[in-house]
């Protein structure tokens, strides 16, 4: 390690955006390395600087690990945007060192000792509510990290949690190199057939850009369901595909994941044993708004009846239509896309094909994403071109409040390309906390389909509400208003997350915005008032399947880690039929609609955040479907009602208990009746 690291210190370039002119990826390594000894020299100061004070432990544990906070923040960004052999090759030796290095803090027994004499006179001590907050946090989180635990069983901790890291990094390489693996190579054009003329040039730019002499590439996104699959006439390419999306890490190989699933739940349920939880389940859910596992599940078993139901009179329907091409061939899974566009078609007068080019991805950012939280909030955004990326497609913009005063950095990377992972996602590269001074960088990663040169990037309606989406999370982190790093945007309880993204989706139907960024991209006409209404209207179809496909992975991630460790599935051949055990079990085995996710490909909770928390999609829904109604209900001024929004909710951050200050927020618990209504399970 040399001063030339660039993570020795924080950068000097505005915002403190990281200055990625200075770093290669020989410097994570050693900055990974100084990091974790710099902080473990900070907690040993910690523990011995005589008797316990919540500025001399709880304050100083904040502000420890500064150097280690930014090459983690950078190296993570990589290694799911744009990774490389040499970025796996440092992933799969940092992430057992890093479990070691929070196993030294969280079980160090000094620093215990002394938040728990803090915990202990916590009444005592005069503290404003974000910092009792915070010492009540750090004590669960010690707690919970096994501080409690004999010497032998803190070994053993120790062990799993180096493990579990490891086999987590591997999970997510194997994916991504498997995804890659599984495109569609297809040579002959004919069999392109339902694509648009952009879709199929960026296919080709796909193919040569991945090192084939000719011919069209379709590249796999992370869900089970393939977008192409709703447009291609070609049969036998559907059926391709949909096989190469679901067979993704169920074959022998190097693209295998079946025996890291098979000793990942095995290990978790051994470690939730041994920090008191019956299961993994409990134990995540235990720190959730759900409060239990039994609670999560029984909301999910609950919506299964009529989601499955909704399915099925879908799926009749759908085969009834299709008799016509198919005779007495049954429908098939990859079939069930391509006859529901057509239902959409021929029912609501809409052509999902027909939208494309009045959701033109710069309008969309601009006049869409960027408008709604203006109208919103006030905010206004400038592209900054001077600042430095890890690559060349991301983008930054400085964000201004009303007045002027510059809240923050947003930016966004939203090509796919072979060095990134699946999906959609917001992260921070640096996090808000007055304490540290620091202003919110954050970051909105995509997968959408790059188009050829010159060529305009033309959105589906799908792809338009992720950029909403992906924008809520984003502002949950800009949004920020607290103290303490560990409190800061989008740390919140797993099961709450999800819940401002979900609400700034509905920013994508205000008729307001929608007129603003849905307009052709050549003539600038907006969209045809009629197809718009017919698009409106044809959202609602196929929610039986969208809901049920979503539930399936939701029960099979619950599945999984609701299991005792010698449960787990002894051979690799069992991995699946423990999967459609599970599937059968909870009634959403439906022939026609896979879970969204099938486990051997199911990256949220075996490589991500997510283990036994993939309901939270769903949970917080109820939540967001909530907070509509009540946008709906208000007669406030539009920014009065969003400035409440947003004080009371979006700038907490994990400060407040969530739900307390959602019933503060709403005056009531959320009630489900709005989300059934939605979802289409009520009347």
């Amino acid at each position: 390690m040399t001063e030339a690291n660039p993570f020795l210190a924080p950068s000097t370039l505005p915002f403190e955006v990281p200055d990625f002119t200075a770093i290669s990826e020989e410097h994570f390594l050693p900055a990974f390395e100084a990091g974790m000894a710099e902080q473990l020299v900070e907690v040993e100061g910690i523990v011995s600087s005589g008797e316990a004070t919540f500025e001399n432990t709880v304050v100083a544990l904040e502000r420890s690990g500064r150097t280690l906070d930014r090459v983690a923040r950078v190296f993570f960004t990589r290694v799911g945007a744009h990774t490389s052999p040499r970025i796996q090759e440092i992933e799969a030796e940092v992430a057992p060192k890093l479990a070691a290095h929070r196993d030294a803090i969280g079980l160090d027994p000094g620093l215990f000792a002394r938040l728990d004499a803090l915990h202990e006179r916590r009444d005592e001590l005069d503290l404003d509510p974000e910092s009792l907050r915070l010492l009540e946090r750090h004590h669960r989180d010690a707690v919970r990290a096994g501080a409690r635990l004999g010497p032998a069983e803190q070994e053993r901790l120790r062990a799993l949690n180096s493990e579990l890291s490891t086999l987590s990094t591997e999970f997510g390489s194997r994916l991504l190199a498997g995804a890659n693996a599984s495109a569609v190579h297809v040579t002959d054009p004919a069999r392109l057939d339902g694509l648009s003329a952009d879709a199929i040039s960026a296919a080709a730019g796909a193919a040569k850009d991945r090192g084939y002499d000719d011919g069209y590439l379709i590249t796999l996104i992370l869900p089970t369901e393939q977008p192409v699959l709703a447009s291609l006439t070609d049969r036998s390419l559907r059926e391709e595909v949909f096989r190469a999306s679901t067979a993704r890490g169920s074959h022998p190989g190097p693209h295998d994941t079946r025996g890291i699933v098979r000793r990942l739940v095995a290990l978790r349920a051994e470690r939730a044993r041994l920090l008191g939880y019956p299961d993994h389940a409990s134990y995540v859910i235990d720190d959730a708004t759900a409060g239990t596992a039994e609670a999560a599940g029984r909301m999910l078993a609950d919506l299964v009846p009529a989601a499955v139901a909704n399915a099925d009179t879908e799926a009749a329907e759908l085969a009834e239509i299709a008799r016509a091409d198919l005779g007495d061939e049954p429908l098939r899974p990859w079939d069930h896309a391509f006859y529901a566009e057509r239902v959409r078609r021929e029912r609501f007068a809409v052509d999902g094909a027909l939208l494309r080019p009045y959701l033109e991805l710069e309008r969309v950012i601009h006049d869409g994403v960027f408008r709604a939280a203006g109208r919103l909030y006030g905010l206004e955004f400038t592209e900054r071109i001077d600042l430095p990326a890890y690559h060349p497609d991301v983008r930054y913009w400085e964000v201004a409040e009303a007045d002027g005063t510059v809240l923050g950095l947003f930016g966004a990377d939203l090509w796919a390309r072979a060095t990134k992972r699946g999906g959609a996602w917001m992260n921070s590269l640096v996090s808000q906390s007055s304490l540290l001074g620091q202003r919110p960088v954050v970051m909105n990663t995509a997968n959408l389909v790059k188009p050829a040169p010159g060529e305009p990037a033309l959105l589906t309606l799908d792809e338009v509400r992720t950029l909403f989406h992906e924008f809520g999370h984003a502002l949950h982190g800009l949004f920020s208003a607290v103290a303490y790093p560990t409190f800061s945007g989008t740390s919140v309880p797993r099961d709450f997350v999800e819940f401002p993204s979900q609400v700034n989706e509905m920013w994508l139907e205000d008729p307001e915005i929608l007129a603003s960024f849905a307009r052709h991209h050549e003539t600038g006409e907006p969209m045809p008032s009629e197809l718009l209404t017919a698009a409106l209207a044809a959202r609602g179809y196929g929610e039986g399947q969208a809901t049920t496909e979503y539930l399936a992975a939701s029960l099979l991630d619950q599945a999984w880690h609701t299991i005792a460790p010698d449960e787990a599935p002894q051979t690799d051949d069992e991995v699946l039929a423990f999967e459609t055990a599970a599937l059968e079990r909870a009634g959403v085995a439906h022939p026609l609609v896979p879970p969204r996710y099938r486990t051997t490909y199911f990256n949220h909770v075996f490589a991500g955040g997510y283990s036994a928390a993939y309901y939270s999609y769903i949970w917080a829904e109820v939540l967001d479907a909530d907070t509509v109604a009540w946008f709906g209900e208000q007669t406030d001024p539009l920014r009065e009602r969003g400035d409440r929004f947003r004080r009371e909710l979006l700038s907490k951050g994990g400060a407040v208990d969530p739900m307390e200050a959602y019933r503060t927020f709403r005056g009531t618990d959320p009630r489900i009746e709005h989300l059934l209504r939605r979802r289409g399970l009520a009347a």
